[in-house]
């Protein structure tokens, strides 16, 4: 069997952050020039990929940058609350122990990320954490840590919750598996054709050993 590099995105795949952030972007929308998501809203972006989301919202891409740092800022007061998904520590505790090397990409912060992993005790878990403060440029940050660590692109999997990380694994050209228990429904990842769908953390454990086959 060869060990994996298992890339994880944070936000909806590891961190159970949605109700925080839809709170957080329901505060900024008079400052951004939003409207507030209503319940009905919220169900129809679920169906929709991130680029039709934004251009949806009205937001313009120049000001997307200072949404996200102020979301990120949000996100820090409530950390605290946060929690992981049920079943995704036990997963990832499996994955590690089989001796697969854990990591993290997110576009939250770092201190945010750190502090939530110390909280729920598995910060040791993880071997690297990236935070890329953009919307679509994780694939920049994949292709830098393959370059820095030598990794083949084969060895290789990306695991989130959103389009936009189906889109970054297939620009970096990795395995993409999407996981349906966070924003994005099973539907709209389907449509972007992710190597794997899952629906369940347990599931994570029996796609990589499928993989090392």
């Amino acid at each position: 069997m060869t060990e994996k590099a298992i890339i994880f995105d944070f936000d909806g795949t590891i961190a159970d952050t949605f109700d925080a952030i839809v709170s957080i972007t329901n505060c900024l929308a008079l400052e951004f020039g939003y409207k507030l998501a209503t319940l009905e809203d919220i169900e129809q972006f679920r169906n929709l990929s991130s680029r039709e989301i934004i251009h949806k919202s009205g937001v313009s891409f120049f000001k997307l940058p200072f949404l996200l740092r102020k979301v990120r800022a949000g996100l820090n007061n409530k950390i605290q609350e946060l929690k992981p998904f049920p079943g995704i520590k036990e997963a990832l505790i499996e994955l590690k122990a089989q001796g697969n090397t854990l990591g993290i990409i997110t576009s939250n912060s770092q201190d945010n990320v750190i502090l939530f992993l110390e909280n729920n005790v598995f910060l040791e878990i993880f071997d690297f954490l990236y935070s890329a403060p953009t919307v679509f440029g994780k694939h920049k940050v994949i292709n830098s840590f393959l370059k820095q660590h030598n990794i083949k692109q084969q060895d290789v999997i990306y695991v989130g919750d959103e389009t936009r990380d189906i889109e970054a694994a297939r620009k970096s050209n990795v395995k993409a598996i999407a996981v349906s228990w966070g924003f994005n429904s099973k539907e709209v990842l389907a449509k972007h054709n992710p190597d794997f769908l899952i629906y369940n953390p347990h599931e994570l454990i029996e796609v990589i050993e499928s993989l090392k086959k």
